[in-house]
């Protein structure tokens, strides 16, 4: 046995839920989420499009709810917490590098797709000619930089970044509207219908992982009610934001290249400003989040974390300088697709076996066979229901796309656990200091 899990939160550290809010507010707001507000735009009316966002976004914030709750309840990150339904070895060899080789690599294609597009506007504005790869490390490195910070560092990049992030999309929303640019909108009729459940499925899919790692920052919470506050008003509200100005911005101009649209407005310098800030508050999580994975994985506790953290970050920027990113897009897409399984995993390991009470929580040793068996159960239900093996050829056979991808993991998983872990015999109280 050993001592604690050294990443227990101390009650000074904790945080006010506006806090924790701004920082999920920075998360939803990210140029993927401007991306898929313009895919749904293209294949919903209006309508739908309010109903798909609203009610994706609802199951999220009950995911986000159930896992942060258990956060705050035992100040614990994801990648440690998992020990209870995996075992120690489950959690660290599987769980957590699963997280971090996922959080490493999205961070990676980001400050790609930061330096491409920060090139590219510069390019138009200026004439000046900076190489993708040097605009990809300096903003990769200014990113981290932040991330190093740890939670301190998100909160005060949000609190700058998000009222300034909100100012400049409204701005660019206003000014694409303007002059008869909202013609487009009057009896809008999508050109290639989407299906009501596809729509909802890409938009659970486009922010599940975060509530899968939603532990990470809601363990910052001072209450289950700061966990429910902060979800609800930091996800809800930003997310219908996000998507449906990505799909007006998409149907208004024609285009769904957000650097495209943002420097095509009246100051393209202000569309500039908000692709970067909406690049930065997002990965800066990824940092975050990944830095935390690796300090699980090699054995380190939460003082060794900022080093992680800058290790995760600096991998992630070398591999978007070294332009491979696109080819393991698709691995990445994957790691991602099997992560929603494991809250099935854990919610039913902490709120329907131990009934969501915090002296119950065990850390378990070692290999723990009913949350493995349960969580890759899930996850391959998840990636064949959820269309994720239909971009790789060999596995296109698995391809059978049924109701939400993410959701059937979940609901497969939690099912499993529950009927497989009362058979299995008693765990060590993390109570009593040991795991």
């Amino acid at each position: 046995m050993k001592k604690h899990s050294g990443f227990e939160i101390r009650p000074e550290e904790r945080q006010s839920w506006i806090s924790i809010a701004f920082v999920w507010i920075g998360s939803v707001i990210c140029v993927p989420a401007l991306m898929i507000g313009g895919m749904l735009g293209a294949g919903l009316t209006l309508g739908e499009l309010f109903a798909a966002i609203l009610i994706g976004y609802a199951l999220i914030c009950v995911l986000m709810i159930f896992m942060g709750m258990l956060g705050c309840d035992t100040g614990l990150p994801t990648a440690v917490a998992a020990s209870s339904a995996l075992g120690e070895k489950g959690a660290k060899y599987i769980i957590s590098s699963i997280l971090a080789i996922s959080c490493i690599g999205w961070f990676g294609i980001q400050a790609s797709v930061c330096g491409a597009s920060f090139s590219s506007m510069v390019l138009d504005m200026t004439g000046l000619d900076i190489p993708v790869w040097a605009s990809s490390v300096a903003w990769g490195i200014i990113m981290l930089l932040t991330a190093c910070f740890r939670f301190a560092g998100l909160k005060w990049l949000n609190n700058i970044a998000v009222p300034l992030l909100a100012i400049v999309l409204v701005y660019t929303l206003v000014d694409v509207l303007s002059g008869g640019g909202a013609e487009p909108l009057r009896g809008y009729t999508p050109a290639a219908p989407m299906g009501f459940v596809a729509a909802l499925s890409s938009t659970v899919g486009s922010f599940v992982v975060a509530a899968a790692i939603s532990g990470d920052y809601c363990r910052f919470a001072k209450s289950r009610a700061d966990v429910v506050k902060s979800s609800i008003v930091g996800v809800l509200p930003a997310g219908l934001g996000i998507l449906v100005i990505g799909a007006v911005l998409a149907i208004c101009t024609g285009s769904y290249d957000i650097s495209v649209v943002l420097a095509s407005s009246g100051l393209p310098l202000v569309g500039l400003i908000a692709l970067i800030l909406a690049t930065w508050t997002t990965n800066v999580s990824n940092a975050y989040s990944g830095g935390l994975s690796l300090s699980v994985l090699l054995g380190q506790d939460e003082k060794k974390s900022q080093i992680t953290t800058a290790v995760a970050g600096v991998i992630g920027t070398v591999l978007a300088a070294a332009g491979i990113l696109n080819s393991i897009q698709g691995f990445l897409s994957l790691l991602s697709a099997i992560v929603p399984a494991l809250m099935g995993t854990m919610i039913a390991d902490y709120w329907i076996k131990n009934r969501g009470r915090a002296e119950n929580f065990e850390l378990r040793e070692g290999f723990y066979a009913p949350g493995l068996v349960s969580f890759f159960a899930g996850a391959l239900v998840a990636c064949v229901t959820g269309g994720t093996f239909a971009a790789i050829p060999f596995l296109s056979f698995l391809n059978l796309p049924f109701f939400i991808g993410p959701v059937n993991g979940i609901a497969v998983s939690m099912l499993l656990y529950s009927a497989m872990a009362p058979a299995y015999g008693k765990r060590v109280n993390i109570s009593r200091g040991e795991i």
